[in-house]
């Protein structure tokens, strides 16, 4: 399902050229293509949002909403923890790129959905005899702590009712992993090191290698001031952008 690094890099290299065009280095190359993947992945909710008001296709292979919900499908975490070792109802949520329903599996063994609330609501919500958090009816606002650093300041919510220290978990979309090229130096050269522990493919749906390699070499033709380079990906890019929104 993933698209392999290496096949990407050796076809970016070649149409490049290195040899009269300018050599892209691993660490360009590394940056170029987690840049295109989040480009790809990000495209899928923009595209998901405008096709969404299209009716379908009864054919399936041709049915855009679920070609682009397969290739979102790999994405999607269900009934993940959330970290709840603070205590006092505080959580952290997985890292995520979108963030679904939270739950609580309750004692009983019963998935409640912990609503979100935004924080200028829970003070008159707590306050509300109706409406008063409670194990049947939790609720979640989202804040930051000044000692925060940043991935958890992003990622903090605090629980109500505050004697709900465990046992929330949520289902969300992952950020697709961090793309990695690695390789050995041989007589100068930058060999390909398949067996590197810090090797990683793109996550993206196999369909999507073209797609990749013409938005590296857009950002490769930028790095080595080669116009034709740019031009020639970018014009496949639009034509690409073009048929699929036909």
């Amino acid at each position: 399902m993933a698209v392999s690094i290496n096949n990407v890099y050796q076809k970016v290299l070649a149409i490049a050229n290195k040899e009269q065009r300018g050599y892209i280095t691993p660490q360009e190359f590394n940056l170029f293509a987690n840049q295109a993947q989040m480009d790809i992945f990000e495209q899928y909710f923009y595209d998901l949002n405008q096709f969404s008001r299209v009716t379908g296709n009864d054919t399936a292979h041709a049915d855009v909403i679920a070609l682009l919900d397969e290739k979102i499908d790999h994405f999607e975490k269900y009934r993940a923890a959330v970290d709840m070792s603070n205590g006092s109802g505080v959580g952290i949520l997985p890292d995520y790129y979108r963030i679904g329903k939270v739950f609580y599996y309750d004692t009983n063994n019963k998935y409640v959905e912990v609503e979100k609330i935004n924080q200028n609501d829970i003070h008159h919500i707590q306050n509300s005899p109706l409406t008063s958090p409670s194990v049947t009816r939790p609720v979640y606002v989202r804040f930051s702590s000044a000692g925060d650093n940043q991935s958890n300041r992003e990622r903090r919510i605090q629980v109500y009712p505050t004697s709900i220290t465990s046992r929330v978990q949520c289902n969300y979309i992952a950020k697709p992993t961090t793309v990695k090229w690695t390789y050995t130096v041989v007589v100068g050269k930058a060999l390909y090191n398949a067996s590197a522990a810090d090797l990683q493919d793109f996550e993206l749906h196999a369909s999507e290698e073209n797609n990749l390699i013409i938005k590296i070499l857009a950002l490769a033709g930028v790095s080595i001031k080669d116009s034709s380079v740019y031009q020639i990906a970018a014009a496949e890019d639009n034509k690409n952008i073009q048929q699929e929104k036909q």
